[in-house]
């Protein structure tokens, strides 16, 4: 009579192992193993050609890694002048709108007043320091009463065309 899977208990039965598992004794004896001489493999030349076409594609890898590195690194290093150039560049422009409004704040009259009579020592003209010239009343240009003739200096090629025509 077959078993019904259905259990009639609470408890499940227990499952037995199709195997029995081989216990390890605590004590393990050492094998001595003797050398035996090796026997040596023949490799194929087809074996030999995959070999070394294997190994040289993982150092053609190895090469375009590294080589991609390097260039990355040298890009990074780029990058990070130009950021440092840009700081730079607005850092002296910067500079230079401030010392440009300085000079417009110096070009006013009313300054330019004040720095000369505080820093050089200088005073308005009163009416004694005040010296009249008079001129007579001959004008002293003088006219041009000759004609100035300029006269270009030609080249050798334009003298003898100028003589035959």
């Amino acid at each position: 009579m077959a078993r019904s899977r259905y259990e009639y208990s609470t408890t499940p039965r227990k499952l037995e192992p199709e195997y029995k598992p081989q216990r390890q004794s605590r004590k393990r004896k050492l094998k001595v193993v003797e050398d035996l001489p090796r026997q040596e493999v023949k490799v194929s030349k087809e074996q030999k050609k995959k070999q070394t076409k294997v190994t040289l594609t993982v150092i053609a890898i190895f090469i375009l890694l590294l080589t991609i590195s390097y260039r990355n690194s040298q890009i990074n290093e780029r990058f990070n002048e130009v950021q440092t150039l840009k700081k730079e560049l607005s850092s002296l422009e910067k500079e230079n709108e401030q010392l440009r409004v300085n000079i417009e704040n110096g070009l006013n009259l009313n300054t330019i007043e004040k720095l000369a009579k505080e820093k050089l020592g200088m005073q308005k003209l009163t009416n004694k320091q005040t010296v009249y010239v008079s001129l007579p009343k001959k004008d002293y240009v003088e006219s041009a009463s000759e004609e100035v003739i300029i006269e270009e200096e030609e080249n050798w090629f334009t003298k003898i065309i100028n003589k035959i025509f």
